[in-house]
């Protein structure tokens, strides 16, 4: 079987430093993609490595279907991971090591697993029913620019024919105590995820000395926008797959689910509730400031930046908001533009998710879900492409899967990693 395998090619790809700190300066992911482009030649399948810079490597390659009739499916995943500090860790942040059942590294969970996975079931000799497309790609954890949204931009015809994909960010366990004393095991495979609007505030106003009144002050103005945009209440709205999550979830907790007071169900869910409170609402959340040179000189200009996330068919609605809170003498930008993403919550790909699933796990309970931060699914979501989070992993109770990516100590349970290539062989062969 290929999850016998599965363990050591994930355990060779942490060992690949790909750390990508942003803004172009990374280690870069081409001996990663040399690797994966040697796994897949001893499987049999033809690939080609394409590099937008140097060192900054992506692998495409297509698998044909028993099917040809049916549109394709693309597996999507990324080989850089964000740095890891090794002073602060318990092992070598690119070892590796496998200890007390776990695969440790950086990039175990984020998302080396699911690459060691999809190779692993080709590595299994898959006949799947549909034409398969893999991607491993670049630069995931900066902006795609040498990634998925080049590769999308300018190699578009890889990605012809394909209706769905599959990447990161569902399909894993979560444990969650039931109003019986049961303990359910959720599996959320993300249906949707927010979009992202990063914003860039500018004041301006008139310099002057520090010790003087000024009411043209720009940082007056900006903090004062600032403020406004934090304390705002966003209102609640609710999209298919966040309404989808609470009344299936509420329905295997045996909670009750009253969507005319959102907030009050959402706390009902207990645990649960945490991973759909990010999207019930748009965020607007300010994370950077820019102002002055000198203590006693007010400037004539101050910026901030302020990550915003925007639910599907909200963006106009939010901008017009932000608009109102800004003031007098403050302006706005974009500073990362890219549309919420939005699959069928039932569809024929979801019932094979949740089945490919239950397969393996007879108790799991599939829920679909709004992933609150983003992903690749960015890029490929504008071809036409109906893009699922879907990277299987059984976890044990109490392991706290959310802190690993990007976390200390990240790792990923050894018989997750087994699970999660049974259910993608199902998966893959029967969709």
């Amino acid at each position: 079987m290929a999850d016998a395998d599965v363990v050591e090619l994930c355990a060779s790809l942490v060992r690949f430093d790909t750390t990508n700190r942003g803004n172009g300066d990374s280690a870069g992911e081409r001996d990663a993609a040399e690797f994966v482009a040697g796994v897949l030649a001893d499987a049999g399948v033809e690939s080609k490595i394409i590099e937008s810079a140097p060192r900054r490597a992506n692998v495409i390659a297509r698998i044909p279907g028993r099917d040809p009739s049916l549109p394709a499916l693309l597996l999507q995943g990324h080989l850089d991971v964000v740095p890891a500090e090794a002073s602060d860790w318990s092992v070598p942040p690119f070892s590796g090591e496998i200890r007390d059942g776990y695969l440790w590294g950086r990039g175990a969970v984020d998302m080396k697993d699911f690459c060691a996975m999809v190779l692993a079931v080709v590595a299994s000799g898959l006949r799947p029913r549909r034409d398969l497309v893999l991607a491993f790609v670049a630069d995931e954890e900066d902006r795609g620019e040498y990634g998925a949204h080049w590769l999308a931009a300018e190699h578009r015809s890889l990605f012809e024919g394909c209706a769905a994909a599959i990447s990161e960010s569902g399909g894993y366990t979560y444990h969650v105590p039931a109003a019986d004393g049961r303990t359910v095991r959720l599996y959320p495979v993300a249906t949707a995820e927010r979009g992202t609007a990063h914003l860039r505030l500018t004041a301006r106003g008139r310099a002057g000395h520090g010790s003087r009144p000024n009411d043209e002050n720009a940082v007056i103005r900006l903090v004062g926008a600032l403020h406004r945009i934090a304390e705002h209440r966003w209102p609640i709205r609710l999209t298919p797959a966040v309404e989808a999550f609470l009344r299936r979830t509420g329905e295997a907790l045996g909670v009750p689910v009253d969507l005319t007071d959102v907030d009050a169900t959402v706390d009902r869910l207990g645990p649960a509730g945490a991973l759909v409170r990010p999207t019930i609402r748009n965020s607007t959340t300010p994370t950077m400031l820019d102002a002055g040179y000198k203590v006693n000189v007010i400037p004539t200009l101050a910026q901030a930046q302020v990550d915003t996330r925007v639910l599907p068919g909200t963006l106009d609605e939010l901008l017009a908001e932000v608009d109102a809170l800004l003031g007098a003498g403050v302006d706005r930008e974009f500073v990362a533009n890219q549309p919420a993403v939005q699959a069928p919550v039932d569809s024929p790909w979801f019932t094979a998710m949740a089945d490919a699933l239950r397969a393996e796990d007879p108790e799991a309970v599939v829920v679909p879900y709004c992933l609150g931060g983003g992903t690749d699914a960015k890029a490929f979501s504008p071809l036409g492409i109906q893009c699922y989070g879907f990277s299987p992993l059984l976890l044990p109770e109490g392991f706290p899967y959310r802190a690993m990516a990007h976390g200390v100590d990240e790792r990923v349970p050894v018989d997750g990693l087994r699970f999660g290539v049974r259910v993608l062989e199902r998966f893959l062969a029967n969709c």
